[in-house]
């Protein structure tokens, strides 16, 4: 599969691989209410050529980071952070600017929590928390083939 800016292939991962982003990409599309902006690509009916708009895919990412932060559920947070930083990985290919929460506030990233894990404190965006997405956004693109 080929996840391409115009010319520009920014990952070519495996079909399986592709298959599984791809339904990812659904079910946060339908959970945050924005489109990605990840369509057909330039060979109309081939389902291995994506295209990406980068306007689109930019508040779609930024999206997802500030949703993601603003969970404060364990299980949540564990199904999602690999999607999380793998969109986020691509979107930096993408020349796309995706700021990570401010840590040092020691508030709640995005505004109001929500899904609050039950007993639990509230998760605040703590250093390490930061510290982790982005870490895990930088391995997902040295994994990630062009």
């Amino acid at each position: 599969m080929y996840f391409d800016i115009g010319d520009e292939t920014l990952w070519n991962p495996s079909n399986g691989a592709g298959r599984l982003f791809l339904r990812q990409v659904e079910v946060f599309e339908a959970e945050l209410k924005l489109p990605s902006g990840i369509g057909p690509g330039k060979y109309a009916g081939d389902p291995d050529t994506l295209a990406v708009d980068p306007a689109v895919y930019a508040e779609f990412a930024r999206g997802l980071v500030a949703w993601h932060c603003r969970t404060g559920h364990a299980v949540i947070t564990a199904l999602s952070e690999g999607f999380v930083a793998t969109a986020v990985a691509l979107a930096r290919r993408a020349g796309i600017d995706v700021e990570m929460p401010d840590a040092g506030s020691g508030h709640v990233c995005g505004g109001i929590q929500s899904d609050v894990q039950v007993p639990g404190n509230p998760r605040t965006t703590s250093a390490a928390a930061v510290a982790a997405l982005d870490t895990r956004a930088r391995e997902m693109d040295r994994w990630m083939a062009r």
